[in-house]
């Protein structure tokens, strides 16, 4: 784990115990400042909206700020589009400021490392999602959100494992509207390609799509394989291939 995860634990243990707003990584200055404008009574409110827009043009003063002010709102409203949770958002966010630190943002687009700090946030908080879903939430493409990915956990020294098949078990199986027991079927079928080693060099998107199909089949909750691959993001002939490998393998009685 990198001094950037390492940073975001401390800060969030510190925020616990910390007395008044919370800080955040989600806004550019942390949530620090303060914010005037609530009971303002009628003969002090043209003073007020005075305060407030110098308070603004201070909160966003040079470009630096304002390119972090930008990137964060990126990160904010890709983050919604992808139903993320709080943490994900938060953990993102302390990798860009670490790419911002780090001056590793000079020569790349803003929208290309908020896409691929998104991903690496998601794998370290495991919420997985695929490079095909994060890229079609942003501006940028899949190859331009991978490299900046390798990028980035290069420079920055983060380490994350590969992501497994499992992973993607739970979400996808979801929502298929398949029941539990398909779902445990699934990672029982995954658990055994990868003691065999058939997972290997497989798209864990792939082998996951051909797992719940499979589990669809053998419990009477059989979906088609278009409604597997358009869940998965994979194509029909992956779902093929990687269904072929495995009951050969596994030697299990499914047919398509």
């Amino acid at each position: 784990m990198g001094p950037e995860w390492r940073a975001f634990d401390h800060e969030q243990r510190d925020k616990r115990t910390r007395v008044g707003a919370p800080i955040t990584y989600t806004i550019h200055d942390k949530g620090l400042s303060t914010i005037y404008g609530r009971d303002i009574p009628a003969r002090n409110r043209a003073q007020w909206y005075r305060l407030r827009k110098w308070q603004r043009k201070i909160r966003i003063s040079g470009a630096t700020e304002r390119n972090l002010a930008f990137a964060l709102s990126e990160l904010d409203r890709d983050s919604s589009r992808l139903g993320l949770p709080r943490s994900v958002r938060e953990a993102a966010s302390v990798v860009y400021r670490s790419a911002v630190d780090n001056k590793l943002i000079r020569g790349r687009s803003i929208e290309g490392v908020v896409a691929a700090s998104l991903y690496a946030a998601c794998r370290r908080c495991n919420v997985p999602r695929t490079l095909d879903e994060i890229a079609e939430v942003s501006r940028v493409t899949k190859k331009e959100v991978g490299r900046t990915y390798r990028f980035l956990t290069r420079e920055l020294n983060i380490k994350l494992p590969p992501t497994s098949p499992v992973d993607y078990v739970p979400r996808f199986a979801s929502e298929l509207g398949l029941s539990g027991e398909a779902q445990s079927k699934a990672i029982e079928i995954i658990e055994k390609a990868m003691e065999k080693g058939l997972t290997s060099g497989r798209g864990p998107t792939g082998v996951a799509a051909a797992a719940l199909y499979i589990a669809s089949v053998l419990l009477g909750e059989r979906k088609t394989q278009r409604d597997v691959a358009d869940i998965a993001g994979v194509t029909e002939v992956t779902i093929r291939n990687r269904y072929k490998e495995l009951t050969e393998q596994l030697e299990m009685g499914v047919t398509l």
